[in-house]
Formats: C-alpha cells, sequence, structure tokens
C-alpha cells in the first residue's frame, strides 16, 4: 500500500515572525542579507532550515538570497513553499509577485499583486508593482492612470515619478515624461537614473544649470553605485551634445567600468556557445527536421544587436495595417533556457536535437500561447523585437518554421559604439566594454552567416546604412520578404501612433536622418580596443553570403 505525503503542518505565521526577531541565527542571517553578503546569509539560513525545515521566514530569506543572485526560478520555488504552509504570509506573496514579474510571467504576478490589493488597496508598494507589471503587459493607459493616482496621494516618491515618466515616454507623451523626470530630479537631485531617462529621450538638451548638478551629485561621498553610473552615462549624452567629445567619452568610459565590474559575464563563453549551435544546426540535421513545428505564421522576428536599427524596422513594419508591433518578448529566451539548463547551453541547441517533431509543435504552440497577452490589436502578424533571440535562430525556425527572421544589421563601429554609450535596464551584459562587444558582434556575425548558409534565404537582412540612404527600395523589399502588400504608411513611419518601449522611442517618431549614421567618428581615438576585438569582421562589413 502507498504511504500518504506527510500533511502540511500548521503555521502560526505571527508567533513564528515575532520569533524570528528575537532569534540570533536569524539576525546574523539578516545582519548579513543587510550587508550583502550573499555566502554568509545562504550558510546560515540552509542551516536554519536543515533544522526547522517549516520556518517560513527562513524560507522567505533564502528566497531573497536566490533572488539576489538571479536564480528567480529557485526563488519562485521556495517562496511558493512558504506561502503553502502560511497562506496570509503577505510579505512572501509581495516577494512572490516581484520574482514573477522578473521571470516576466505577468499574468500571475499581476494575479498575486491583485490578491494583495484587494486586502490593502492603498499599499503604496503593491500599487508601484501593479503599474510595473501592467507596462510589461502592455496595458499603458492603465498603468498611467494607476500612477497618476498614486503620485496624487504620494506627490513626494521621486521613484514612482520615474516610473511615470517611463509610461509616458513609451506612449509618445514626451512633454508630459520630461515634465515627471523633471519633479523627480527636483525631489531628489542625485537620482541617477532619472537624469539618465532624461538623456536617453535623446531629444533632451541640458543647460548649464543641469551639468553643474550632475556634477555635483557625483561629486557626492554618500552616492551609490548605480546612481553613479547613471549619471556619467547622462553626463557622457549631454558632453556629446556639447560636441565636448573627449570629455564625453571619459564620462561614458566611467560609467560602462563601474557598471561592468558588477557583471558576471565572459566573452569566451558566448564563443562557445556559438560555436556549439553551429555544430548541432547543420545541412543534415535541419534536412531531417524540415516540415515539423506549429506551422502559424503569425510571428516576425526582428534580430541583431541593440542599437542596430531594430526598433525603426518594427516600427515601419507595425506602421502595416496586417502587423502589430509588441516589444522585446522574453519568451523565446526562457524557452532557450529551459531547454538549455538540462546541458549548460545556453541556447538549449544540444537538447532541441533530442525533441520530437510533437516537441518542436508543441513549443512553438507555448510561444504563441504565452505571447498572445501582448496582442492588443487583432492583425494577423505580429512582431517579436528582442534582439538576443539571433542566438536562436535555429530554435525559432525549428518550433516555429513559418515564421519570418529580419537581421537588423549596422556598421560595426557605429553599432557598438551605439551600445557602449548605452544603459540598459537589464541585459546585455557584452555592452559595458568596447573589447567585449567586439567579440560578441564578432560572434554575432559569423552565426547568422552559419545560418545564410546552412538555410539560404531564411533570415532578411536589412542594412541600416542603406535603409537610411535609400528607405522605399529597402522597404519594399521588407514587405515583400514579409509577404504583405506595400503600403505607403510604412514610408511614413514616423505618423503611426503606438507605444514604443526602447531607447529609440523618440527617434522612430521623427523622419529618417542621415547624420547619425556615422556619428562613432567624433570618438575614432578612442574606439583602438573595439576595433582590435573586431578584427576582419569589421573589414569584410557589409558583405554577407551570396546563395
Amino acid at each position: 500500500m502507498a504511504s500518504r505525503p506527510a500533511p502540511t503542518p500548521r503555521i502560526d505565521l505571527d508567533a513564528q515572525l515575532d520569533a524570528a526577531t528575537r532569534d540570533p541565527d536569524m539576525l546574523a542571517a539578516a545582519r548579513a542579507l543587510a550587508a550583502n553578503d550573499v555566502p554568509v546569509a545562504e550558510a546560515l539560513l540552509r542551516a536554519r532550515l536543515k533544522a526547522r525545515p517549516f520556518e517560513v521566514a527562513a524560507i522567505r530569506m533564502l528566497a531573497e538570497v536566490a533572488g539576489r543572485i538571479g536564480r528567480y526560478g529557485d526563488a519562485e520555488t521556495l517562496l511558493r513553499r512558504a506561502l503553502d504552509l502560511a497562506p496570509d504570509f503577505d510579505t512572501a506573496r509581495h516577494n512572490l509577485a516581484i520574482v514573477l514579474h522578473r521571470q516576466s510571467k505577468s499574468a500571475e504576478a499581476l494575479a498575486e499583486i491583485d490578491r494583495l490589493i484587494a486586502a490593502d488597496p492603498e499599499a503604496p508598494g503593491y500599487r508601484i508593482l501593479r503599474g510595473a507589471i501592467l507596462v510589461r503587459l502592455g496595458e499603458y493607459d492603465a498603468a498611467i492612470a494607476l500612477y497618476a493616482r498614486l503620485l496624487a496621494d504620494h506627490p513626494a516618491q521621486a521613484a514612482t515619478w520615474m516610473s511615470y515618466g517611463h509610461a509616458l515616454k513609451t506612449v509618445g507623451r514626451q512633454a508630459d515624461s520630461i515634465a515627471a523626470y523633471r519633479r523627480a530630479i527636483a525631489l531628489d537631485p542625485a537620482l541617477g537614473e532619472a537624469w539618465w531617462s532624461l538623456a536617453n529621450l535623446k531629444t533632451v538638451r541640458f543647460d548649464a544649470g543641469d551639468l553643474a548638478a550632475m556634477r555635483a551629485a557625483l561629486a557626492r561621498d554618500d552616492l551609490d553605485d548605480e546612481a553613479r553610473f547613471h549619471l556619467d552615462f547622462a553626463l557622457g549624452k549631454a558632453l556629446e551634445d556639447a560636441a565636448d567629445y573627449a570629455a564625453s567619452f571619459a564620462h561614458y568610459a566611467r560609467g560602462n567600468a563601474l557598471r561592468r565590474q558588477n557583471l558576471d559575464y565572459d566573452s569566451a563563453a558566448t564563443t562557445a556557445n556559438v560555436a556549439r549551435t553551429k555544430a548541432v544546426y547543420t545541412p543534415e540535421f535541419l534536412s531531417a527536421r524540415a516540415g515539423q513545428g506549429c506551422p502559424d505564421p503569425d510571428p516576425i522576428f526582428v534580430v541583431g544587436l541593440p542599437r542596430s536599427g531594430s526598433t525603426l524596422i518594427e516600427q515601419i513594419l507595425s506602421s502595416h495595417s496586417a502587423i502589430e508591433g509588441t516589444s522585446e518578448l522574453p519568451d523565446i529566451l526562457a524557452i532557450a533556457r529551459k531547454l538549455g539548463a538540462r546541458d549548460h547551453d545556453e541556447a538549449g541547441a544540444r537538447f532541441a536535437a533530442k525533441l520530437a517533431a510533437a516537441d518542436l509543435a508543441a513549443l512553438g504552440r507555448q510561444y504563441l500561447d504565452q505571447t498572445r497577452v501582448q496582442r492588443k490589436t487583432g492583425r494577423p502578424l505580429f512582431i517579436d523585437k528582442m534582439p538576443n533571440n539571433f542566438v536562436h535562430t535555429g530554435l525559432i525556425h525549428l518550433i516555429l518554421p513559418n515564421a519570418k527572421i529580419i537581421d537588423a544589421r549596422r556598421h560595426p563601429l557605429g553599432c557598438c559604439f551605439s551600445g557602449f554609450k548605452q544603459h540598459f535596464a537589464r541585459g546585455q551584459a557584452f555592452s559595458y566594454d568596447l573589447g567585449d562587444l567586439g567579440r560578441y558582434w564578432r560572434d554575432y556575425a559569423a552565426l547568422m552567416d552559419h545560418f545564410d548558409t546552412v538555410l539560404p534565404g531564411r533570415v532578411h537582412r536589412v542594412f541600416y546604412e542603406r535603409l537610411v540612404a535609400d528607405p522605399e527600395a529597402e522597404i519594399r523589399a521588407l514587405l515583400t520578404y514579409v509577404g504583405v502588400e506595400f503600403q505607403s504608411a510604412c514610408l511614413n513611419f514616423h505618423e503611426t501612433d503606438r507605444a514604443v518601449r526602447t531607447a529609440s522611442s523618440e527617434q522612430v517618431r521623427t523622419p529618417l536622418y542621415v547624420s547619425g549614421v556615422d556619428h562613432w567618428q567624433h570618438y575614432a581615438e578612442w574606439l583602438r580596443p573595439l576595433r582590435d576585438s573586431l578584427g576582419s569582421a569589421l573589414d569584410s562589413y557589409p558583405s554577407q553570403p551570396q546563395h
């Protein structure tokens, strides 16, 4: 007779939490967390839970440890365990909503935060998180209304004014977004991210007072690293606009160096991953799987490197009546990571080789199901503009053989240096060092060249310089590849009213201009590490295989 599972014990949550505030071991773990001494905190908490496996305060704290080092799946498992034991543990539920949000499980995150808000509708922290989740879901009007109500109740919250500014920027309310960012700065002049948010609009020109305020903030000795590198990026942009390129580069370099020291990125691992992917996706491998996968033609993937013109391509395509723009969707990355987790293969290439036809079709349907929440218009085609999906070109082809894949490409010096000037809210760890950038561009180009060889014609490439020089010819070719008729609205893409989340949000709301194509040349004397790491890839641009 099978044994019954042990019953979940009844937890006296208040008594446990009260005891934890007086327990020396729990206090020591809390002090380690406060000092961000993750190894010590983890060791203390694991020892604690080995002795007391049902102590929900320790479970929640261990989930916090997992979250701090990016193990969000582990954090989610721990928090769900804590809530199984103590369903009324609101702190754990709030933490779970945050972890789900960070994993882009937006619908689940919204359900958890709504449960908390139902019990405490005025809690600012819950409302702030709900606004962020609504933005992730593309519900911008609802998010903007939420932030406006929240700020009416709590007008002195600088970070909330900044989040409000982000949402306003996304829907094209530029003047209102500038006012919101300025309000955040008035409340906290050292809020580096607000200064960078203004700079990142690419349209704001800072005056002498702004420069003095940013320099004064940087001179403070109580400034944390995050505020400091945001200020450096903002000053880099301000001085670039003033044509003081030497001082501008110095700030960009300092901001990047500070950001890079807190990131775990290994360019050799990227190169090895590209080599593994190429080894899997051979002509024989692809031929054996022809006709498999989910046949739906809905997705259009725009891939490449950040700052390569991908947002421009998205805006052009989204101006067509049959195509909807969404955003940089994380779903392909999540599928690949779930596959690759079994054999430590980031792209999931080796594990993809083991999938049966039914598995491939199921993954394609999974992607379409997960992304449906981002589709608001009912148009038959939609765009996924996650640039890093280039790594997963083979997987996309296997699971969605009729999806379109567009490679946005720009001169490597222009593309890489534009990435170096950009602070990304998340991801893109390769972009904070000129040597890493060059090696990453080289790996990207090599992988896409491989797919040009093994899947000729499967990927359509758009060169930014050609698009700017002859937009109508390039746009007609792009629409022909996608399989839709030419519409003049695609030429007038800057008139299209839609939400744009990326750093190019304001640039794609203006007509095409050629002045930015060679802007990197102002910084040429400082780009030797980038040139060296690009090597022959620099000399060969823009050649591509002919098939």
